[in-house]
């Protein structure tokens, strides 16, 4: 029996198997980025106004360094949101539908990683903004 080219099965590609694990290895270090990019801005914000209280106090006013961090964290927010919708897109459910994955193909797997990946901006990205209220709330150390 002959078969059409559309009811055959797909042949293997040659290093298939390789590309499709280097994209979800580049895939895992994607959806750490946002949860880093928080981690940073909270280390940096908080020793920044502690070395500020405890040493500069005195030598320049606090609206300088408060301009300075909230300039950052826009700056940080903007990478977090465009990493959080490049995870989106990612995670295709508008294409698809489909907000689970069940039957655990390679897709499936690549959107559950867009999926993870978005859910993790969108946390970081609320981290953030918690992480500089108290700047905007405070009026100075004492």
């Amino acid at each position: 029996m002959d078969r059409s080219d559309h009811d055959r099965e797909p042949q293997p590609q040659p290093h298939g198997d390789e590309r499709e694990f280097s994209e979800e290895r580049e895939s895992l270090w994607r959806i750490a980025f946002a949860p880093t990019i928080w981690a940073f801005h909270f280390i940096i914000s908080y020793a920044a106004v502690s070395v500020y209280c405890f040493k500069f106090g005195a030598l320049f006013d606090m609206n300088i360094l408060r301009f300075a961090l909230i300039a950052m964290t826009a700056l940080m927010l903007a990478a977090i949101a465009w990493i959080g919708w490049r995870a989106f897109l990612r995670w295709d459910v508008r294409d698809t539908g489909e907000f689970t994955n069940p039957e655990g193909s390679a897709e499936d797997r690549h959107q559950f990683l867009g999926h993870a990946g978005f859910l993790l901006a969108l946390v970081s990205f609320i981290g953030v903004v918690y992480d500089t209220l108290p700047l905007i709330l405070l009026g100075s150390c004492r």
